[in-house]
């Protein structure tokens, strides 16, 4: 029992960090939580990367040992390895968020994918403008898209300066500064052209 808790712990101190980096890109993107068997992968993966950046700090500070810093022990690789581990998280968690490695990927057509999660987070992600909602019973909704769920079918829209639409007339919301509409009853979102910007 002791000899597999001393080699747990090593083994423990060495994957630490990758799944600190799937963690922190899990916290902050919409995509959804692979399998428990696709986590650990992905965390190895992300072990992969942690460790490889360790060499190269490694290397350096060692071709730049001129200048005292830190002495480098076991202690300090795993400080390092945490730091860069977060570092790493919030790199892939960024460029997640806003497409553009796949864009420069797309200019020289290795893909046509975008690092969105679905075309539904992208579409919201891009077009920064007044929305309207059609709900059932050919309701229809217009404001602004202050937080929308990352997935079509779950979680609420928060709308502001909301107005309901009749036709051509818009009757506005009034003495309400949000709206919530819950996802499951939007049947189509439009995304309407800027040319409010022009009255601004």
């Amino acid at each position: 029992m002791e000899n597999l808790a001393e080699s747990l712990i090593p083994l423990l101190r060495y994957l630490l960090p990758g799944f600190l980096t799937a963690w922190i890109f899990y916290g902050l993107t919409s995509f959804e939580k692979p399998s428990q068997f696709e986590r650990v992968v992905q965390a190895l993966i992300f072990t992969i990367f942690v460790n490889i950046t360790v060499i190269i700090v490694k290397t350096l500070k060692q071709a730049f040992d001129y200048i005292y810093i830190l002495s480098w022990n076991e202690d300090t690789e795993f400080i390092v390895s945490f730091f860069i581990a977060i570092l790493i998280g919030f790199v892939f968690a960024y460029f997640s968020n806003n497409d553009k490695f796949h864009e420069i990927l797309r200019k020289f057509k290795i893909t046509k994918e975008t690092s969105f999660t679905s075309e539904w987070y992208g579409a919201f992600n891009s077009y920064i403008t007044y929305v309207v909602l059609h709900l059932d019973g050919e309701r229809r909704i217009y404001g602004w898209p202050k937080e929308w769920p990352s997935t079509p079918g779950k979680g609420h829209f928060v709308l502001e300066q909301a107005s309901w639409l009749h036709g051509r007339r818009q009757i506005p919301i009034t003495g309400v500064d949000y709206i919530m509409i819950d996802a499951k009853e939007v049947k189509i979102v439009e995304f309407m052209n800027k040319s409010w910007e022009n009255k601004i």
